[in-house]
């Protein structure tokens, strides 16, 4: 009998394209050592994303792959998750204790940013990351609200915030420090120095991923948070709507000034399913989404129902992804949250903390 060898175990894993990587394991270096010993195939997966609810899925796709070459008994598949640091905006030194910062943005309100941000951070918390979520609108914080979450940050050194946990997610806002109907009546530099305090002052501990649910729209506060936060991609979400499309390329132009990468397009509300007779409709259109993501080339990263539990559920304090974790919904959204973290793992990664201090002293 021929020895199985090492290439021929490579070609048969490259004619799998994984759908978040959006390429084959072999040419994404993810896989780190294949050990032949006989008929028995041991092969090892490194992702650089959090992909717990797709491990089986891709397991059973590597076993049937090999098993169709001559001579092979069994396959053992093992993935390893290793989420690092990656790049971003020149000048800007990454946040200690996160490792990522990804904004969720939209040109215009209404769109259920805010909705997202929050099961996308949950989204990862189920894959198996270390998430938090700081609510970056300080004229209108929702995050609370969606939460559950009531209580006041404790500070243990009169200094920084220890973030509020809720559902294994780190969370900060100004909700928690204000009542809820307190209007904040802010100016611009006001709000700026306030996000930049709650960003930094916050003892996040030990992040992959903190999102920033930022305040809708294109204006100077979102500019400045764009320029000093460091932020390793951005998603926009918007609704099939023109009218929301028109103001979403507005949020997406500006991330690309900046030099933000986007990492793509949510549709939100994209169709609607009565409860009681199960009709579908295109409310607010079809396919705007879809539209934008190929004239401005960016990633579609997938589309949510106008559906009430979504609004019920967060209205209530706990989010669909924790509601109703095994339900449709829920696995769109860590579906969605696998694209873009798969997206990002596949970019620049950081190496300032490779390289020494150089120090120069006059002796």
């Amino acid at each position: 009998m021929t020895a199985i060898t090492q290439q021929q175990v490579e070609a048969v894993i490259q004619t799998y394209i994984d759908p978040y990587l959006q390429k084959d394991l072999i040419s994404a270096k993810a896989i780190t050592a294949i050990r032949i010993e006989g008929g028995s195939i041991t092969v090892e997966v490194a992702l650089g994303f959090p992909s717990k609810g797709y491990n089986v899925t891709l397991t059973q796709q590597l076993q049937s792959s090999i098993a169709t070459l001559a001579g092979v008994d069994t396959v053992t598949v093992n993935i390893h998750n290793h989420v690092v640091t990656h790049a971003v905006q020149k000048g800007v030194k990454p946040l200690q204790g996160v490792k990522n910062i990804i904004a969720i943005a939209s040109g215009k309100g209404g769109v259920g940013k805010s909705t997202t941000a929050v099961n996308f951070a949950l989204a990862l918390v189920a894959e198996g990351a270390k998430v938090g979520i700081l609510d970056a609108d300080i004229y209108g914080p929702s995050q609370p609200r969606m939460l559950g979450a009531t209580e006041k940050p404790e500070s243990k050194d009169g200094r920084t915030l220890e973030p509020v946990i809720r559902y294994q997610l780190q969370s900060m806002s100004i909700g928690y420090l204000v009542a809820e109907e307190s209007p904040m009546i802010w100016r611009g530099p006001m709000v700026t120095q306030a996000l930049e305090q709650l960003l930094r002052d916050t003892n996040w501990s030990e992040l992959d991923y903190l999102i920033i649910d930022l305040p809708p729209g294109t204006g100077d506060t979102q500019l400045t948070l764009a320029q000093k936060i460091p932020v390793s991609g951005a998603v926009i979400v918007t609704t099939p709507q023109d009218i929301a499309l028109i103001d979403a390329r507005k949020g997406l132009k500006m991330f690309e000034q900046v030099n933000v990468p986007v990492l793509g397009i949510v549709e939100n509300m994209s169709i609607h399913i009565c409860s009681h007779c199960g009709h579908a409709e295109h409310i607010f259109g079809s396919g705007g989404g879809e539209r934008m993501s190929q004239e401005q080339h960016v990633d579609f990263l997938g589309s949510l129902p106008l559906d009430i539990k979504i609004r019920e559920d967060a209205d209530n304090g706990q989010p669909t992804v924790v509601a109703e974790p095994d339900g449709k919904i829920a696995q769109i959204y860590r579906d969605i949250a696998r694209r873009v973290t798969g997206k990002l793992s596949l970019q620049a990664k950081d190496y300032s903390n490779k390289f020494p201090n150089i120090m120069i002293q006059n002796t």
